[in-house]
């Protein structure tokens, strides 16, 4: 008989663990939201973004554009309509979508149209693709306070589009500054680019 209630009792806390667990893990997704810049290379934007505290994840890939999985190669003719952008999970209870626009301003020149240093073509153009009308607004007047404050000198050309599909870039593509440190554009462009904003290495 002790035997059994003491087998009773393990089953029925297993369980209340389990359901526990559940409960936390959809607790914890429902902080998780998303946002998706380009503002040049991914390589570069991605390693910025990393940096943040409150970022969970930061996936560089393609969106903007009409092509259905894009390559890197189709990606890199300009004729593919798509943007190399980041795709960011973040709390917004640790980090706002604000400041993400904010750490977005100071990632890339945004005043300059399809390029990025040496970098040109459609496929670096500054963007913005968002989720939602809050994202939307939100984005808009972050903006016209960039606009307004000239930080920039010259006139921000960054687009604010709604986002339909996000794909993955190739897996190389991934945490390449994490992966490839000491290849030529992380040391010439991306670690430049973090000392600059003063990020840890």
């Amino acid at each position: 008989m002790k035997k059994s209630l003491a087998l009773v009792l393990i089953i029925v806390s297993i369980s209340l663990v389990s359901v526990m667990g559940e409960d936390m893990n959809k607790k914890n997704s429902s902080k998780i939201e998303t946002a998706v810049f380009g503002g040049g290379c991914f390589w570069c934007v991605e390693a910025v973004f990393e940096r943040q505290e409150g970022v969970l994840s930061v996936v560089s890939g393609y969106a903007g554009g009409a092509t259905v999985d894009p390559t890197y190669e189709q990606i890199s003719t300009g004729e593919t309509g798509h943007a190399e952008v980041i795709q960011v999970e973040y709390n917004p209870e640790e980090i706002s979508y604000k400041q993400l626009l904010d750490v977005f301003w100071q990632a890339h020149d945004p005043t300059t149209l399809n390029r990025h240093q040496a970098d040109v073509g459609s496929q670096y153009r500054s963007i913005i693709l968002y989720h939602d009308q809050d994202q939307r607004q939100a984005a808009e007047k972050s903006r016209e306070l960039q606009n307004g404050s000239r930080r920039f000198g010259d006139p921000i050309v960054t687009e604010i589009e709604p986002l339909t599909t996000f794909y993955p870039a190739e897996e190389y593509h991934q945490d390449y500054f994490a992966n490839n440190p000491f290849a030529g554009y992380c040391t010439f462009v991306i670690r430049p680019k973090l000392k600059k904003l003063g990020l840890d290495l």
